[in-house]
């Protein structure tokens, strides 16, 4: 198979002459609390300026659920300041456009676009649907891709990257390397994250790249772990292969599913690498490109440790990511042109260092904070999976007493197993619930997020300070590594009706007619004339060449459009066609 890279001036030139004052596919910008269209040059494609700033690197690391209270207890059960002690900025306001409560995905969408949007969608325009505090959407950036800061960073000739502790098509991942309206939809989300070309992903999730016959979960019958070899990867599957690598391209997953965590890894799964490690290493590789770097770094189990109420679990986590951090910081310090950002998504669980069942408040002692956590070798979801198969009273006071350090009594077996059995909760929320309550002064508000400002930490040149929207982050780093997300998304995601004239319903497509091709509706394809175009992918096939695109095209169903890189156009319209020697 024949692959070849469009000229870039060639298809400016055709865009320029095809659409100049013809296209109205306005591209929607937040400012505040409303969107105002901007027309200007909506559908150009130019290359995007040098930068003039100080920044040449832009690490961004995400505590997932986490809150100022995770940080203060961190600090007593570490005994030591912390690496983000010396960073704090400000606070970051997180509400999506439909809630006051934000997910992972809407948050995500936000500081990685620069734009609010639903819950549940993935760096995809919003739903007409918004707080009342905010005007509707315009119509056309409704379920429209956006373009995020990894995709600029990587078409201004810089690395990028994703680590997480997660599934690598889990909601924060995805939001800076995939475009769809659910993000539970995850074998769509991994497909579209291994035709970006990002450099290094370093995850969990391999069952989501793998087909139900060679014991994964994809359903489309395509073998992704195959594409990524294909394209030139490395893939590495634990932590001595990873620690190993020198250069090039690499996905690094390390679990089916997410990680274990921090605290359960030595027992549970040794040969993963932490994720002080998998930054260092990400670092290591992104580092040798003379054009910079991004490099987006999540916390991802501060989450799960906040929505099971788990304060080992949650503090553990945060310890792993703080010297995430440190490695990130101390890169950044001998580099001179590296902003690292630091701030969660969201907060979850509402932890309060103090609960009802602290009535003696004015007198707690450190040891009444940390004492009950120190005795803890496994968090809530390690102490599930020693119980297993044998969640009776005897078992249950055993394990708790081996991997918790917890007498258990007979009432408190008793609440567990009324939460377990009868008000359906997993067994590590009701084993964490109850010994959070019985047992120390750590409170909880909910299982779920909360609408809460969150901390800002940063280091680096033009530190970003104060109170702000997470739609600011987006822009702010995009205004320190010189490019235009508006500019990106215009030359990334045009939308063909466009451009192209519908199927006419004769059977026969010409070079300017264009149809979507669902009979394999796991595998759509878009045709343009005698062109075709899988979605979510990067790849263009025409008169037996393939074309490798700048970026994927993207299908809503919702609206039935369909997205393509603008350089599209120049190579439809191309009358001969060139192959790669």
């Amino acid at each position: 198979m024949e692959i070849k890279k469009t000229n870039f001036l060639l298809t400016l030139f055709i865009i320029g002459f095809l659409l100049l004052g013809t296209v109205g596919s306005a591209v929607a910008v937040r400012y505040g609390s409303s969107y105002n269209i901007d027309t200007n040059n909506s559908t150009s494609c130019k290359p995007l300026a040098e930068s003039e700033a100080k920044i040449k690197n832009v690490i961004v690391l995400v505590p997932d659920g986490c809150s100022q209270s995770v940080e203060t207890l961190a600090r007593w059960y570490s005994g030591k300041p912390l690496e983000l002690d010396n960073m704090i900025a400000g606070t970051v306001s997180t509400y999506s456009s439909d809630s006051v409560i934000t997910d992972s995905s809407s948050a995500a969408t936000a500081f990685a676009t620069g734009y609010k949007t639903t819950n549940g969608f993935i760096s995809v325009g919003p739903k007409n649907s918004v707080l009342s505090t905010l005007e509707a959407p315009p119509e056309e950036l409704q379920y429209k891709p956006l373009a995020t800061v990894l995709e600029a960073s990587k078409l201004k000739g810089k690395s990028t990257g994703l680590v997480v502790t997660v599934r690598a098509s889990h909601a924060t991942p995805a939001a800076f390397a995939a475009h769809i309206d659910n993000r539970d939809n995850e074998t769509e989300i991994i497909e579209q994250m291994v035709y970006e070309n990002i450099d290094v992903v370093f995850g969990g999730g391999s069952s989501y790249l793998i087909p139900v016959s060679e014991g994964g979960v994809r359903t489309d019958g395509e073998n992704l772990t195959k594409v990524l070899l294909e394209r030139g990867y490395q893939y590495v599957d634990n932590r001595d292969k990873m620690m190993n690598l020198t250069s090039g391209k690499t996905w690094g997953i390390f679990a089916n599913s997410h990680m274990a965590s921090d605290i359960n890894r030595p027992y549970l799964a040794p040969d993963q690498p932490s994720l002080e490690q998998m930054t260092g290493k990400a670092i290591d590789l992104l580092s040798q490109n003379k054009n910079g770097f991004f490099l987006m770094v999540e916390g991802s189990q501060i989450d799960g440790g906040d929505h099971a109420n788990d304060p080992i679990y949650t503090v553990t986590e945060f310890l792993a990511f703080d010297k995430a951090v440190k490695i990130a910081v101390d890169f950044a310090k001998k580099d001179e042109h590296t902003l690292v950002l630091v701030f969660p998504d969201h907060n979850t669980g509402g932890m309060s260092i103090g609960s009802y069942s602290d009535l003696d408040y004015m007198s707690t002692s450190v040891e009444d904070v940390i004492g009950p956590l120190k005795g803890m070798k496994l968090n809530s979801i390690g102490v599930a999976s020693k119980i297993g198969k044998d969640p009776s009273p005897e078992n249950i006071k055993v394990q708790l007493k081996t991997w918790w350090g917890i007498n258990a009594t007979d009432d408190d077996v008793t609440e567990i197993l009324e939460l377990y059995n009868n008000e359906g909760y997993p067994l590590d929320y009701a084993l964490s619930k109850v010994i959070s309550q019985n047992y120390t002064v750590i409170g909880w508000t909910t299982n779920g997020h909360d609408g809460s400002d969150v901390p800002l930490w940063d280091y680096g040149p033009d530190r970003l300070t104060g109170h702000v929207d997470n739609t600011e982050i987006a822009r702010y780093i995009a205004k320190e590594m010189g490019f235009d997300l508006n500019e990106t998304s215009s030359c990334l995601f045009v939308e063909v009706g466009d451009v192209f004239s519908k199927d006419n319903g004769d059977g026969k497509l010409d070079k300017n007619e264009y149809m979507i091709n669902m009979t394999n509706s796991s595998n759509p394809v878009l045709r343009i004339g005698n062109a075709e175009l899988p979605v979510d992918k990067n790849i263009l096939v025409k008169d037996g060449v393939t074309h490798e695109l700048d970026g994927i095209v993207v299908y809503s169903p919702v609206t039935g459009k369909v997205y393509i890189p603008a350089e599209v156009i120049s190579l439809i319209n191309e009358t001969t066609t060139k192959t790669k020697k």
